[in-house]
This record gives structure tokens, C-alpha cells and sequence, in this order.
């Protein structure tokens, strides 16, 4: 979904959910930009043949929340020693990342069809030395945790008050490393460490219950010495991913963690909760077949938000 493509009110989303400071307005506008950027990732995935759509439907929401609503960075200083910091551990889903960070402002959208081409800057993992917005190169699954608790504890050395966020899904929490991390972050408690958890339930292989159960995971959590929030949240649903936002800036403790069920392959019915879409090649058909369904998703949400972008 090239921009030229899009309708004025969808060129205008950016602009206009930034703008807004209204909550419940906000959260809607976030809702219709996250459908647009979940549009375009279909779109690009499918043209390229190439990369991970499971997971990165399923932060999409979650992820644009974060950088429309949430973290306090400047696109124009993207290395700023003061910004908020956001570390992807589950690098696989880069195609999402690069599509929220392109229309955040960190670089020219138009680079978005180079995705995994040779001597692009948009490889298939991150890299913090190419692309700029990515405050860490991931996709080795499980080390994320570790490196954003050296990032709190950094803020915490050098007297800034930055905050660090980390998103894992399954197939990072099934790596010793990060039960390391998560024992070390109990310890030393670094101010301003939040831990996301996309919890789709799917992973390459087939259900993640079956291949290394993780539930009760917030009792786990808890156990290790980390301040869960009180509920499992809806990672699709934007009003509650806001209400996420102040239940953790309500608790008091360090680290956070909050749990979000989100659904693999988010907005296809028939791609959902599918181990096959984890990272399969999106053909012909299946592409014929499963884009009205995000462009109806798209015209829904730009629905309700209808009264917010005239």
C-alpha cells in the first residue's frame, strides 16, 4: 500500500494522532493508523516474498501505541542520550518495526520496499548501525531482556531518566537467557525497565503450549521478583493497551512486566493462530483472499475514528 495509494484522511493519520491529546480519540486514531501500518506490512511481505507476517501483525497495535502515544523520542535526534529506549527482542518481526518507525519519522517511507534486498539499510533483523530508530540489533531470540536491563541500569549509572521497554514473545521466554535476565532485573531493580509480552500462543513450530508451556506466566514473574500488572491485557484493543500504560505507570516498583494476548497473523481470519504464517511466503491466493479483509479492518477503524480526522 503505497502512500499514493491512500485516502487524504489515511496520509493524514501521523499528523493527526500525534496531535491529539485526548485519550479515547487518541486511542481510535491509533487503532486505524496500526490497521493502515498492518496493511502495508501484508503488502510489502507479499511483494518482497520474504519475512515474518505471524508476529508482526500480532505486536503491530501494541508497537504503534508505543511510539504514537508513548515513548518520548525525537525522530530528528534518533540518538539523543535522553530518549526513551525500545528494544524488539523478538527481531523477527522487523517488517513491523521499520514500517512504525518510517512513518514516525526516522526515514523516508518510500525505503520500506527495500525490505531484505541487498545493501538495503531494512535487513530481515535489525541492525542499530543501519537503521535509524533501532536502538538495538535483535533476532538471536532471548537476549533483548538482557540488553534493555543493561540499558536501565545505564540511565541509572549515567543520572538520566530514560525509560526502557522490551517486547518478547514465546519463543524468547523459552530461552535460558532470558530467565537470566529476568533474575537480574529483580535484583539489581533498574528504574524505568517495562517488559512487554506478545502472547499470541503460536510459534514457528506449532502452538507454543505444546512446545514449552509458559503458563501461569504472570504467577512466574511474580515469583521472580517482578512487578506484574494485574491483568492480562488485549494487545489488539487500543483503549486497553492505553489502560495498560497507566496501570504501569500507577504501580510503583521496579522492574514492570505486562502481559498482552494478541492473536498470530492479526486481521486475516483464516491466517490466524497458524503456525504455517509465522514466516511462510505470502502466495497469489492467499494474498487475493486476505486483503479485502484488512482493508474492510482498515475502513472499520477509520470509521470509528471518523469524528476525530475530519
Amino acid at each position: 500500500m503505497t502512500y499514493k495509494e491512500m485516502t487524504p484522511v489515511e496520509q493524514k493519520l501521523e499528523e493527526m494522532t500525534l496531535a491529539e491529546k485526548d485519550p479515547a480519540r487518541k486511542a481510535r486514531l491509533v487503532k486505524a493508523l496500526s490497521s493502515r501500518f498492518r496493511l502495508e506490512i501484508f503488502d510489502i511481505l507479499h511483494e518482497k516474498q520474504t519475512g515474518h507476517w505471524g508476529g508482526a501483525s500480532s505486536a503491530c497495535d501494541l508497537v504503534t501505541a508505543l511510539y504514537f502515544h508513548r515513548l518520548r523520542v525525537d525522530p530528528k535526534q534518533p540518538r539523543s542520550p535522553d530518549r526513551d529506549r525500545f528494544v524488539l527482542s523478538k527481531g523477527h518481526a522487523s517488517m513491523m518495526l521499520y514500517t512504525v518507525l518510517a512513518h514516525r519519522g526516522y526515514f523516508d517511507p518510500e525505503l520500506l520496499s527495500t525490505f531484505r534486498s541487498v545493501d538495503s539499510t531494512l535487513q530481515g533483523h535489525p541492525c542499530m548501525n543501519k537503521t535509524p530508530g533501532v536502538d538495538m540489533s535483535t533476532g538471536a531470540l532471548g537476549h533483548g531482556l538482557s540488553v534493555a536491563t543493561g540499558m536501565a541500569l545505564g540511565a541509572r549509572l549515567s543520572g538520566r531518566t530514560y525509560q526502557t521497554w522490551v517486547m518478547v514473545g514465546e519463543g524468547c521466554l523459552n530461552e535460558g537467557q532470558s530467565w537470566e535476565a529476568i533474575m537480574t532485573a529483580a535484583k539489581y531493580k533498574p528504574e524505568g525497565l517495562t517488559l512487554m509480552v506478545d502472547y499470541n500462543g503460536v510459534q514457528l513450530d506449532g502452538a507454543s503450549k505444546d512446545i514449552m508451556p509458559l503458563d501461569p506466566l504472570a504467577d512466574k514473574f511474580k515469583a521472580f521478583g517482578w512487578n506484574v500488572m494485574p491483568r492480562v491485557y488485549d494487545g489488539h484493543d487500543t483503549a486497553d493497551i492505553f489502560k495498560s500504560f497507566g496501570d504501569l505507570d500507577g504501580a510503583s516498583g521496579w522492574p514492570k512486566a505486562a502481559i498482552y494476548r494478541t492473536n498470530k497473523g492479526s486481521g486475516v481470519s483464516f491466517m490466524e493462530g497458524k503456525s504455517v504464517w509465522h514466516g511462510s511466503p505470502i502466495d497469489p491466493e492467499s494474498f487475493a483472499k486476505a486483503r479485502p479483509e484488512l482493508r474492510a479492518a482498515l475502513s472499520a477503524a477509520l470509521a470509528a475514528a471518523n469524528s476525530e480526522v475530519h
